[in-house]
């Protein structure tokens, strides 16, 4: 073939790796008087940011951090936390960010697994971080994160983060990766039974999906971006990278609090943030006394669980836009978004709402995601109907389990990564989620899907936050039990919810059981339903 001459071979001229560690390099050149950290009383703009990061590079370089070793993180929605986002890959190390909720002894395990190296620890978490190294049984050299807007906390490190940075050089010299393939991150699944499995991300997969994120949500230069999405959270959903390659700012908040999020809004200008349903909520049913008007559009990405009509529509009425988005810890985070079509400004906020909780179709950058029959590996038809498993292919989909090989090929089936999501597919092409594959309720032989109910829960005003799960009956098999929290001042009154709710809901899908309490979540929002079909087999028992 005549396009295969050594003349228009491949050299370092005409090819470079897709990485994030060249992102900030632009941004401080081009941008470095613009803010880039907001944080409390904390100022810094981009060419401060970028010498922090090549001293930390420089730093932990000196410590003998390289390519292919992992440095652990365990801390909130900090600056360091970013700034290990953006400094760590330039080793060719790989981050593994953790959930500060997190017990000792799942921890302990993560350290041990992920052969940690280095593990930098806000001093908020000193006392579980000691606790895991101790039982992790490694040998990591611990580093203290002294956060002046946090809480304070015992010192457990040999060193602290400040001194890793003095003793870095300001010029390090960084470099991309040989391998855009190159590890680059580690990430934990929710690990709700058994152990967390570990997901490995590549330079590539984190670059598109960082770019993803500017094209898929119409991005402009130089957002003011709130972290109320844990940066933990697949690496805050690629956004560390996305936020940087614009030149925007980062304002953080260390825990999610209606007053400080108005705050945000009203006093740094944020455009953009994200976070579970929860967050909206927080937001949508602020105290008076906590909301503060701001002037400026706001757009918010959502996902983790399909959010409620009704709370869509409240976000919107307030002026801020909602983007549902949806993807796994398997997948860099979102992959699929719910892309509004030019004909819905004319619809009602209902409507628009309704349409917007469904979870919708491929990012640009993501190559496919369809609903496919498990039995057969075919797509449903796209009818609205039939269900099936939510399956991705692309350059945003894992290189896979860390040291599980049986784990990563049952994820990867006939060029697929299947997801375990049941969801059927619209006419119009968009994905809809039905269930969990282990969340289906079979009861007499019917397969009831927890979101349908819970959709029809939703409705009613009194209902802040509902889950369905299976509970034990001697007669069906199952029955689904609903758990719900109240919005503010609610009563409860079970009868006058289920009744409200059986209009939408065929007689096997009425749940059997209401129980008023506080759900369990996680720090991005999931509610704990694992906890919930403990709680349900628990009331059977003592019914």
């Amino acid at each position: 073939m005549i396009y295969d001459g050594p003349e228009l071979a491949r050299n370092a001229a005409n090819h470079t790796p897709l990485s994030p560690v060249s992102i900030l390099k632009r941004a401080a050149r081009v941008h470095p008087e613009l803010p880039a950290e907001i944080h409390g009383s904390v100022r810094r703009n981009w060419g401060e940011v970028a010498e922090r990061c090549r001293r930390l590079a420089s730093g932990l370089s000196q410590l003998g951090v390289g390519k292919g070793d992992t440095v652990a993180l365990i801390a909130p929605n900090i600056p360091e936390a970013l700034e290990c986002a953006l400094a760590v890959p330039m080793l060719g190390a790989v981050l593994n960010a953790n959930n500060v909720r997190l017990d000792a002894g799942t921890i302990a395990y993560i350290l041990d697994h992920g052969e940690a190296a280095v593990l930098f620890v806000d001093t908020e978490f000193s006392a579980m971080a000691a606790e895991a190294v101790r039982k992790s049984g490694r040998d990591v050299l611990v580093v203290d994160i002294e956060d002046p807007e946090g809480p304070g906390g015992t010192r457990i490190g040999a060193m602290t983060y400040d001194e890793v940075l003095a003793k870095g050089d300001p010029d390090f010299p960084y470099a991309l990766p040989d391998d855009e393939w190159d590890a680059l991150a580690l990430n934990y699944t929710s690990g709700t039974t058994g152990r967390p499995k570990g997901v490995v991300y590549s330079h590539r997969g984190a670059w598109t999906n960082a770019v993803n994120n500017v094209v898929t949500w119409e991005m402009p230069h130089h957002p003011v971006y709130l972290w109320t999405l844990p940066l933990f959270h697949c690496n805050g959903w690629c956004f560390p990278w996305t936020i940087t390659l614009l030149a925007g700012c980062h304002v953080f908040l260390r825990a999610p609090r209606a007053g400080a999020i108005y705050d945000a809004f009203a006093d740094h200008g944020v455009t953009h943030l994200c976070g579970a349903p929860i967050i909206m909520s927080m937001i949508a049913g602020a105290d008076p006394d906590e909301r503060r008007a701001f002037s400026q559009d706001i757009k918010m990405m959502t996902a983790a669980a399909p959010p409620p009509a009704t709370v869509i529509a409240s976000m919107e009425a307030m002026g801020i836009s909602i983007t549902h988005v949806y993807g796994l810890t398997e997948v860099y985070g979102p992959a699929v978004v719910c892309a509004e079509k030019p004909g819905w400004a004319e619809l009602s906020i209902e409507d628009r709402a309704r349409l917007k909780a469904r979870q919708g179709v491929a990012y640009e950058l993501e190559e496919d995601v369809l609903v496919l029959d498990p039995a057969t590996g075919l797509p449903v038809p796209w009818d609205g109907e039939k269900q099936g498993e939510i399956a991705f292919r692309g350059n945003i989909v894992m290189k896979g389990y860390l040291k599980q090989p049986d784990e990563t090929a049952k994820s990867f089936r006939d060029g697929w990564f299947w997801s375990g999501d049941v969801a059927v597919q619209h006419p119009d092409g968009y994905i809809e989620i039905r269930d969990r594959v282990k969340d289906i309720i079979i009861s007499g032989g019917e397969n009831i899907s927890s979101i349908e109910i819970e959709k029809a829960l939703y409705s009613h005003p009194s209902v802040s936050l509902a889950a369905v799960v299976a509970m034990p009956d001697e007669k069906w098999g199952e029955v689904p039990c609903a758990f719900i929290e109240l919005a503010g001042g609610a009563a409860e009154d079970a009868a006058g919810i289920l009744a409200h709710a059986a209009a939408q809901l065929a007689g096997f899908q009425r749940p059997k059981k209401i129980i008023f309490c506080d759900l369990p979540k996680t720090t991005t929002g999931k509610i704990k339903k694992n906890e919930l079909r403990e709680k349900a087999r628990a009331y059977v028992k003592t019914d």
